[in-house]
């Protein structure tokens, strides 16, 4: 598998002193890369077509994307669906009452409280954001290595894949 073929998604809860918060990402299946991400009050639709829009505007996926998520309303909304027509991406969504087919962004959820140790709430809701944003954007896309992705970081494994990707369509040009 290849990067942005698959992605799948995600929302879970973040204490704060001030209340919850929610988190919002979308992850490449390939890669293990947070692909977009957005942390908002509410659990409203607008939280993963946030995300969602980021991670298309800074990745550029082909119209094959899959776009895999639970069955939560967010997902299943009118508004979200036509994001993904927009794009010609194709949902799809868990089956019902199986938890196991979105264990990707459930382990990534797992690892990012057990690594930045949200065991207590946050002291606000701007703390948490930067935290998070710090996490992924700086340690856990650039840096971190995964198992599952042969001790490679993600966007190190995604560069890696670009770059096989250019020196086959340079090869098969030149013939």
């Amino acid at each position: 598998m290849a990067p942005n073929q698959v992605w799948v998604a995600d929302i879970t809860y973040i204490p704060t002193k001030n209340g919850w918060t929610y988190l919002s990402a979308f992850m490449d299946l390939a890669t293990r890369a947070i692909k977009g991400w957005t942390l908002r009050d509410t659990l409203k639709t607008e939280i993963v077509i946030d995300a969602f829009n980021q991670a298309v505007s800074r990745f550029k996926p082909d119209k094959q994307l899959i776009v895999h998520s639970d069955r939560g309303c967010q997902y299943a909304s009118r508004e979200f669906r036509h994001h993904l027509e927009l794009h010609n991406f194709q949902s799809s969504m868990s089956r019902k009452g199986n938890c196991y087919d979105n264990a990707a962004m459930e382990s990534f959820w797992a690892t990012l409280k057990t690594e930045l140790r949200i065991n207590k709430p946050f002291e606000t809701k701007e703390h948490a954001r930067l935290a998070i944003f710090d996490y992924i954007e700086t340690f856990y896309n650039r840096n971190r290595l995964h198992s599952a992705i042969a001790y490679n970081a993600p966007l190190a494994l995604e560069t890696r894949f670009s770059e096989q990707n250019k020196s086959q369509t340079v090869s098969a040009i030149s013939g």
